[in-house]
């Protein structure tokens, strides 16, 4: 096969903005994806998951949400068929059931070896997103070997668990839509809540992602940011998408019975132990929280908007004397649901260019010579993170992918 101008792997949202960028650009290219378009939503999703952005926030490059309900929020199947028609319509190039081995340095770009065969590219944009692989903490190896262990990943439904009480070891999104999802099918539920963060669904009249995006929080370049790494490692924001616009936090899941402990520290002997700072991590989610919303009032009145006023709203409730250790098997707990956060799989790019921790190395997406990525948490702006911030990203990477083709310095 003669070489392309670009090949992009994975053929999710990030992809296929990736591609309709270079399609507009003239510049031929392949999309080469393991599975099929929009895979991992199609495998690796529970079933009752609603996106928790608005769909006015998930439209695709050239298609913004054009339905009857812009602040109601889409299933996963809904979406599926959203990008199913969008890849459809464009024509994108994608070749499905390919499985990406390596990608490796070659003259004048870059060979990409698949279960298929060899391709060449002059450039090559990784685009298989960001929770590829559940990010395990090392005391999960110390868990009963009687006791079931999943992940957000592998989770379904509640019937699939084994009876008992369920241990959610994580209070970011997941951690918090599953917990609630349990306690509501009768399950006993005890949440381990380590470093979180705290918002309300809805707030002075509107969602709250509409007021983050209208006081600019979306909008910082990755240039700009103190510690961007750091930036790059925040929690998912905790919310649900649901009809109701409710809110998810700590609180809602104790007024369902679920019982709140500090972050899980250690398991030994069967016994799982928790860290004594779940009052000081809430204090600190509150305190985040709260310098949020006074932005927002702030961004109200100097705007002169016609809004409601502020309704209050309580701290987190900590229980008096949170338990510092669960007896596993003793007290009925069949399964550990480790909503610990997950990592991109970029083992098969075999190239330097990674730091200490495995996290491959990038400047706002560019990563060497030729070689992109798309998908990343704040790749280029807080934006990075939602199906419609995919656009502008795209629009920044095609051009400087293409100013390097066409033999122009890049901007």
């Amino acid at each position: 096969m003669s070489k392309l101008p670009a090949i992009i792997i994975g053929a999710g949202h990030s992809g296929l903005a990736m591609s309709r960028a270079l399609a507009r650009r003239g510049i031929d290219h392949m999309v080469l994806e393991r599975g099929q378009v929009a895979n991992s939503w199609k495998t690796e999703r529970w079933d009752s998951l609603r996106l928790l952005s608005p769909n006015w926030m998930n439209g695709l490059p050239g298609q913004p949400y054009a339905g009857p309900d812009p602040d109601g929020f889409m299933s996963v199947p809904e979406l599926v068929r959203t990008f199913d028609s969008y890849a459809l319509s464009n024509a994108v190039p994608i070749r499905t059931q390919t499985q990406v081995i390596s990608v490796s340095p070659a003259q004048d770009g870059y060979s990409v070896q698949t279960d298929q065969g060899m391709f060449h590219s002059r450039s090559v944009v990784v685009a298989s997103g960001a929770c590829a692989l559940p990010n395990l903490p090392a005391v999960a190896t110390e868990l009963p070997p009687q006791i079931a262990r999943i992940t957000p990943l592998t989770y379904r439904r509640p019937t699939d668990l084994v009876p008992g009480g369920v241990l959610v070891v994580g209070a970011s999104a997941s951690g918090l839509q599953l917990a609630r999802e349990l306690a509501l099918a009768g399950r006993r539920v005890v949440l381990a809540a380590g470093t979180h963060l705290r918002l309300p669904r809805f707030y002075r009249g509107a969602d709250i992602l509409r007021w983050m995006e209208r006081i600019g929080v979306f909008d910082t370049p990755w240039y700009q940011v103190d510690d961007i790494e750091r930036v790059r490692r925040t929690p998912s924001l905790p919310l649900m998408g649901s009809d109701e616009c409710e809110t998810l936090d700590l609180n809602a899941l104790q007024d369902l019975g679920v019982e709140i402990v500090g972050r899980l520290a250690a398991v030994s002997g069967g016994k799982a132990q928790f860290s004594g700072s779940l009052a000081n991590l809430c204090v600190s989610a509150d305190l985040k929280m709260d310098r949020l919303l006074t932005a927002i009032d702030n961004f109200i009145a100097t705007s002169r908007l016609a809004a409601p006023p502020a309704e209050p709203i309580p701290p987190t409730r900590v229980p008096d004397a949170p338990r510092l250790s669960l007896d596993l098997v003793k007290e009925g707990i069949g399964t550990v649901l480790l909503a610990t956060g997950c990592r991109p799989d970029h083992h098969w790019l075999d190239m330097p260019v990674f730091d200490r921790k495995g996290r491959i190395r990038h400047k706002g997406g560019v990563v060497g010579a030729g070689l992109y990525v798309m998908g990343l948490p704040y790749l280029r702006t807080r934006h990075s993170t939602h199906i419609a911030g995919a656009s502008a990203d795209a629009e920044a990477l095609a051009r400087h992918l293409s100013e390097r083709i066409l033999g122009r310095e890049a901007a």
